[in-house]
């Protein structure tokens, strides 16, 4: 599956996934605009790296819609075949959702590694914005499974954060209308 974030203007951007044989997905706008690096890369980096295969991207690999991409279309279907699909893709999406705590541990785990990557910034503003997550961070964890904590271990966090790097060095070079794609592999 191939993801694709696309600097879409000064403060947006967009997420389209191709998969083999099935109509595209996009989500314009996305939500979590960041100039270092969307809210929804982070989640794909986040999910890939903890091995989570139902939270946003692994439900979408799945052959759902994470309840927050839709289906395109060409010109030539019909509304009958495209209202089918919609409903088809809100019932998979719900039986996906029922069955995991992927999706709430990717959220959690997002934040944590966000916090993280931040207050071990060596850029004085970046590590300043961490500082202004630190109640919500250390909160977060303190609630998190013992699972979940032993997931986030500092070789994990280490790894992560030189991916955001690298991610965030990509992503805040982008001009509008350009974009990175990343392979999802489950």
């Amino acid at each position: 599956m191939r993801v694709e974030f696309q600097k879409t203007g000064e403060k947006r951007y967009a997420v389209s996934i191709w998969q083999d044989g099935k109509a595209v997905l996009k989500m314009d706008p996305a939500p979590g605009f960041d100039l270092l690096m969307p809210h929804d890369m982070l989640h794909f980096l986040v999910e890939q790296k903890l091995g989570l295969r139902r939270g946003i991207f692994g439900q979408i690999a799945l052959g759902g819609t994470a309840s927050s991409f839709s289906q395109t279309t060409s010109n030539n279907s019909n509304k009958r075949a495209s209202a089918r699909l919609r409903r088809k893709s809100a019932k998979r999406d719900k039986n996906l959702q029922k069955h995991s705590d992927d999706y709430d541990q990717s959220e959690r785990a997002t934040m944590i590694c966000l916090y993280d990557w931040l207050s071990n910034s060596k850029n004085v503003t970046l590590k300043n914005r961490g500082k202004e997550m630190k109640i919500n961070a250390e909160s977060t964890f303190a609630r998190m499974p013992s699972k979940e904590k032993d997931a986030l271990n500092e070789r994990k966090l280490a790894e992560i954060r030189s991916e955001m790097d690298e991610l965030s060095q990509k992503w805040s070079s982008l001009k509008i209308n350009e974009s990175i794609s990343l392979e999802w592999s489950a």
